[in-house]
């Protein structure tokens, strides 16, 4: 059956293909009886790791994540590095080592500097996997070369190939946090403009990029957008088919300016082919486009290679100009006029440290994010006050005001289901008619004059309650270099009067999402409150999903403490090494395992 949006599945957007995992099965290099017996069972293990990951982890573009095992086993350092040159001719960006026996670990080991690393030491009595494991595990955190240590629980015979589910937990959460770090390797972070009003994230810096990410940041004068809108350096079929589709799916909503001041129908057409068309040149902008080679425009054709952009609009742009609520919107948003396809990552006013989050999300969960505001805390006592509603249920402890003008993606509706209930979906799970319910919940409201000078369009939704989604933001501060902070929680559904009420005390025509933490009664997550107190900014990306242990597992291969989180300790899964600087205070040990290491990529450069 034909589809309304077509299915995008396996776009190339990057100069570099997508990192692939590297299985390495090592074994007692001992001939004459010892590694013969262990050949097989090694290798099954190896294939059986290599079969599980390919089944379960996908790419962002939808593909299937592939895995490359060496023809044979290693045993020594000859075939380590054989291991070495397959994994580098083949692209591998992740490296687990599967074993069940014992090896000579410092012979044996990924010697990569980095590569993100773990290892399978199979828990068996027959031979010592977890003897290998422990020894293996002291050489790399000697050496200074950390990994993930990953044993299971309960004994198995030896040839039983079948992988525990506490094991696959560990490999999942490692290989989707890993993978992530790879695919960002060699991007860029591509800034539209400058700082917008003072806002310390637009402030782009270029040594954590590279340090920490191993990015390189590219700049482009936001005046580039009038010289290809004035030239046509666009693809005019598809502005066309673009306009089409907007006229047909994108519903105008109430226009908020005060009768005297609202612009004529003419004008927001003018408006509404103006932001298509910057909403094309932008994604240009970020990854290329070969039509405009054909248009005679070859060095435009390139791109940036960026894995994600920000665009800082305000106020030197907007002043003017229409806003870019939409191209934001649409570009963060899973389909388009082109149809159903893997987002690009757009951080509004250029704030380049929420769009690393907004990256971080999306890498580790392959779905849309949404781009917020830390807008307001409203306690039960202030909600009553100006509501008559005593809240209850999930926000019987007060609520969070997620909002910003409008750029958030529109899965953030939270019209996609998963067994019933509001979910955001990688692109590939979702159905026209969820693609339709997204659109349906959507209003295009023309920009409120005062904020907007030069008009535009943004973005009205309420995000459908009860779904787990966790917020995350990345700060900066002297002295001490990024640290994230993290809070799983709950989207709430206000009754419409009560909402309606306190959306108004705001821009009523952008998007919001009702945001409630979970609470440990301790720390920054004592109250909603103190978690809205502790909240390092004033921009937070929304993920989908309870994905905080992602997100740890994934800053500590970069070397990014995280200094606020509520996610349970049997959850955390962090590199062997960080156990040796304490087992009690782990939020103190991360910090200081982070600093002793060093950002993953300041290290390979020294």
């Amino acid at each position: 059956m034909s589809r309304i949006f077509p299915m995008r599945i396996g776009e190339k957007r990057f100069i570099e293909d997508y990192p692939k995992v590297g299985i390495r099965p090592t074994i007692d290099g001992r001939y004459g009886g010892v590694r013969e017996s262990l050949e097989e069972q090694t290798m099954n293990l190896a294939k059986a790791v290599a079969e599980f990951i390919e089944n379960n982890v996908y790419l962002p573009n939808g593909e299937r994540v592939k895995c490359v095992i060496p023809q044979r086993c290693i045993g020594g350092v000859a075939e380590a590095r054989m291991a070495d040159e397959l994994f580098r001719k083949e692209g591998v960006g992740v490296s687990i080592t599967v074993t069940p026996c014992w090896c000579y670990g410092a012979e044996t080991m990924d010697m990569s500097l980095d590569i993100p690393k773990a290892v399978w030491g199979f828990n068996g009595t027959e031979r010592p996997g977890a003897v290998y494991l422990a020894a293996v595990s002291a050489a790399h955190n000697q050496k200074g070369l950390p990994i993930f240590k990953i044993y299971g629980k309960d004994v198995q015979d030896k040839d039983d190939y079948n992988i525990p589910l506490d094991v696959k937990e560990k490999i999942l959460k490692f290989v989707k946090s890993a993978l992530a770090v790879a695919v960002m390797k060699n991007k860029s972070y591509l800034s539209i403009g400058s700082v917008s009003m003072g806002i310390a994230g637009s402030i782009v810096d270029p040594d954590f990029f590279e340090d920490y990410l191993g990015m390189r940041v590219e700049y482009v004068d936001m005046t580039e957008i009038i010289r290809r809108i004035e030239r046509k350096i666009y693809d005019e079929e598809e502005f066309k088919r673009a306009m089409e589709w907007v006229r047909k799916y994108c519903k105008e909503g109430e226009d908020p300016n005060p009768p005297d001041k609202r612009v004529d129908e003419k004008k927001k057409q003018e408006v509404w082919e103006f932001v298509v068309k910057m909403t094309l040149i932008i994604r240009d902008l970020m990854v290329g486009n070969k039509k405009l080679e054909e248009l005679g425009y070859p060095e435009e054709s390139l791109g940036h290679n960026a894995i994600v952009a920000g665009f800082q609009g305000q106020r030197q742009w907007t002043d003017h100009f229409p806003n870019g609520d939409f191209t934001e919107a649409i570009l963060n948003t899973s389909f388009d006029w082109n149809g159903l396809r893997q987002p690009y990552i757009l951080a509004t006013e250029n704030d380049s440290l929420n769009g690393v989050v907004m990256l971080f999300g999306h890498l580790l969960t392959n779905t849309a994010q949404i781009f917020a505001d830390v807008r307001t805390y409203w306690s039960p006592e202030a909600i009553y006050r100006v509501t008559g509603w005593k809240p209850e249920g999930l926000a019987q402890n007060g609520v969070i005001h997620l909002i910003n003008s409008g750029p958030a993606a529109l899965d953030g509706t939270g019209q996609q289901e998963i067994e019933g209930k509001p979910a955001i979906k990688p692109f590939w799970e979702i159905s026209d008619e969820e693609v339709i319910k997204c659109l349906d919940a959507t209003k295009f409201c023309y920009a409120n004059l005062g904020y907007f000078r030069g008009g535009g369009f943004s973005t009205k939704f309420v995000t459908r309650g009860e779904m787990p989604v966790t917020i995350s933001r990345l700060n900066i501060v002297k002295g001490l270099g990024p640290v994230l902070q993290i809070a799983e929680g709950y989207t709430v559904e206000l009754p419409p009067h009560v909402h309606e009420v306190l959306d108004k005390r705001t821009d009523p025509t952008w998007p919001t999402t009702w945001f409630v933490p979970k609470l440990t009664g301790k720390g920054a997550f004592k109250s909603v409150y103190s978690v809205m107190e502790n909240w390092g900014a004033n921009h937070c990306a929304i993920t989908y999903g309870h994905v905080g242990d992602l997100f740890i597992t994934l800053a500590s291969i970069l070397r990014i403490p995280v200094n606020m989180h509520n996610v349970e300790e049997e959850r955390i899964f962090r590199p062997s090494a960080w156990s040796m600087f304490g087992t009690e205070e782990l939020e103190s040990a991360d910090f200081r395992a982070c600093m002793n290491f060093g950002p993953l990529y300041k290290k390979v450069a020294k």
